[in-house]
């Protein structure tokens, strides 16, 4: 993941309170939430930010949640908000777990930030981490937002420069099934003014690494 990207997280990070209603994404979190087991389990966050949203509905329904974040004043914020969520200092793509760890994985609004390269890998690290019958949700971008079918490049978000890569949904939804991953749902989503592609995969039960 670029390295700047560090540095414009902690800038965001001093105005998310003034931002902290602009997406809601209850929607896509009950959609999620629906195809998974109905125990609770350990939700494993890419991303997790400020612990808000997703981090914080999963533990209002007891699930265990480790979230992951680059930028040090976000997981300041995260402590503060969702102080129960176990906190990890790292770049997603150093990020090393025990095989089938989790029963969930979710990436909002994180993995279109890394280099479309390395989505193959970082997707194969998460249906490693997953166990058989976990299930993924990620955001994806696509010409909708960035204007290219495939992109890497900087836009301008809430007046900072951000990176953001992608291939095209077919090229997606080709990578995903050669790693192994069953494809559950793959919708367009417009929340807070941004259509993305909302993704959500599960790893088939049988399946070990």
């Amino acid at each position: 993941m670029p390295k700047e990207l560090m540095a414009v997280y902690d800038k965001l990070a001093r105005t998310y309170d003034e931002n902290r209603g602009l997406f809601d994404m209850t929607a896509v979190f009950n959609d999620f939430f629906n195809v998974l087991d109905k125990k609770p389990g350990h939700l494993l966050d890419l991303g997790c930010g400020a612990g808000e949203p997703i981090p914080g509905l999963f533990i209002s329904n007891g699930w265990r949640v480790t979230g992951v974040d680059f930028s040090k004043k976000m997981l300041k914020l995260a402590e503060k908000y969702q102080p129960e969520m176990k906190r990890i200092f790292s770049d997603i793509m150093d990020l090393e777990q025990e095989n089938g760890t989790y029963d969930a994985v979710a990436a909002a609004y994180s993995l279109f930030h890394i280099e479309k390269e390395n989505h193959m890998s970082l997707f194969a690290n998460i249906f490693r981490w997953l166990k058989p019958g976990g299930k993924a949700l990620f955001t994806y971008a696509t010409r909708e937002y960035t204007g290219a079918d495939s992109f890497s490049g900087y836009i301008e978000f809430m007046s900072v420069s951000l990176f953001y890569s992608h291939t095209t949904p077919e090229a997606l939804r080709r990578m995903l099934r050669d790693i192994g991953f069953d494809i559950i749902s793959m919708d367009y989503r417009n929340i807070g003014g941004e259509t993305f592609l909302w993704v959500t995969i599960g790893k088939p039960i049988g399946k070990k690494t």
